[in-house]
């Protein structure tokens, strides 16, 4: 392992970085052996200096440009597995709270990945449920119809003939993912410390990951959201072309979750779905209606809508896959979204606006309402010169969490949650229906302004 003082020649008149010392003593023999793979990856592609001095791992940040620095990151960040993969991901779909350049190139991780033997995946599900595969299944397909870092899902067909979708994790996966959970909090200090991309709040994105994390690989949980979202879904009629999968019943583990399957093309094919005829505009007005209605009636939403989460059914619905992220927004929460909207589309109450989203925030100062209003009116007054039928809800969120992260205060994780998803589907109106503006759609329209609101809203 290469020197610190040698790995990196420090630029001419510039103070030397800051470094982080850990004792190696201090960690258990497995968590000393993957800090030490883990910093030099991180070393070999350039993120880090390493040096051993003793029992000490001596770690600095390397000074890159940014863009240097964000594709290093990438890199190593794939090399070094799913629980890295994941924390790209999360920075890639947090806009405003992280610089451009490093959200941009994280966006770029992909979690496809070589899928597990067939015969691993037949050990974990008959370990798991105690009975044979042939008892469970009339028919297993060993080659997965998608693999991933954390789960690969397999077809299958129950002894009645019901089709399903046998979702598995990879097996070890739980004591790697917690390993490395625990060693990225002693890294918080220097992920703080990497230069012009330094994470905001390294030791809260580490705790947000975790949570994220623990739940994903805990396929129980992910059951009862299904549960619950369904049960929602059918409180109002009109959300009758929206499905998704239903658990069954005594096929649900930690690690195994057998649901039922559903066909259908992805949201974004859009030359397959036109040629099967369907009104993709019903299609999507349906789904962004049940979606805003489960976020801000419900308190619960689908928390990671990329198309390949949303499929177009042949009768035609739109079924809502992969609940393994769900965003909670408690009654405080959506009461503040409500009051945010109109303060900014209606009444131009930028200090209300502002006020109210910093009212949601952790501050480590008391932010100055009255010039944060100011920001943020330059930043959205040249978005509300168009007409609410107009107004992209992304740009306009993301721009309030812009003027939050100048100011210092850390908005909740499902505050940036709402506003990926909104961005997602403002992607797909102008892909199925580019002439339709699905926010302006008073079915929509309805969660997201009280009612008062919506009678004075402009047209």
């Amino acid at each position: 392992m290469r020197q610190a003082a040698d790995a990196v020649p420090p630029a001419t008149g510039a103070a030397p970085r800051p470094s982080t010392s850990i004792d190696l003593r201090r960690l258990t023999p497995l968590d000393a052996a993957r800090l030490v793979d883990v910093a030099v990856t991180l070393a070999r592609h350039g993120v880090l200096a390493t040096a051993r001095r003793g029992p000490l791992l001596v770690i600095r940040p390397r000074q890159l440009a940014p863009r240097t620095m964000a594709v290093a990151l990438r890199r190593a960040f794939v090399d070094l597995g799913p629980t890295y993969v994941k924390l790209g991901q999360l920075i890639a779909s947090s806009p405003g709270l992280f610089p451009v350049v490093l959200a941009d190139e994280l966006r770029k991780l992909l979690d496809n990945v070589p899928p597990e033997p067939a015969s691993r995946v037949r050990d974990v599900i008959e370990h798991d449920f105690g009975t044979p595969m042939e008892v469970l299944f009339a028919r297993f397909d060993d080659e997965p119809v998608a693999a991933a870092s954390i789960a690969q899902v397999h077809h299958a067909v129950l002894a009645d003939g019901t089709e399903v979708a046998v979702k598995v994790r990879r097996p070890r996966l739980r004591r790697t993912v917690e390993r490395d959970l625990r060693l990225l909090k002693l890294l918080a200090g220097v992920l703080g410390r990497l230069g012009p991309i330094s994470l905001a709040n390294p030791g809260a994105v580490v705790d947000d990951l975790a949570t994220t994390l623990r739940a994903e690989l805990d396929f129980r949980v992910e059951a009862a959201a299904l549960v619950r979202f369904e049960r929602n879904l059918r409180l109002d009629p009109t959300n009758d072309q929206v499905v998704v999968p239903r658990p069954i019943e005594g096929l649900i583990s930690r690690r195994v979750l057998v649901m039922t399957y559903v066909h259908g093309t992805p949201i974004d094919d859009i030359s397959t779905l036109r040629a099967a005829g369907h009104d993709l505009q019903d299609v999507l007005r349906c789904g962004v209606r049940a979606w805003v209605e489960s976020a801000l009636v419900h308190g619960e939403f689908h928390g990671d809508v990329h198309a390949g989460n949303l499929f177009v059914t042949p009768g035609g619905k739109l079924a809502m896959l992969d609940f393994g992220i769900v965003g909670q927004l408690d009654e405080r929460t959506r009461r503040v979204l409500r009051t945010i909207l109109p303060a900014l589309v209606v009444t131009g109450d930028f200090e209300l606006a502002v006020g109210a989203i910093f009212e949601l925030g952790i501050s480590k100062r008391a932010p100055d309402l009255g010039a944060a209003a100011l920001d943020l009116e330059a930043l959205v007054a040249p978005l509300l010169e168009r007409s609410l039928a107009d107004i992209s809800y992304g740009d306009l969120f993301a721009q309030v969490v812009r003027v939050a992260t100048r100011y210092e205060v850390r908005l909740p994780r499902e505050l940036v949650l709402v506003i990926k998803q909104l961005v997602y589907f403002e992607r797909y109106s102008k892909l199925l229906a580019p002439d339709y503006v699905l926010l302006a759609d008073p079915s929509i329209l309805v969660h997201l302004l009280e009612a008062g609101d919506m009678a004075s809203a402009p047209g």
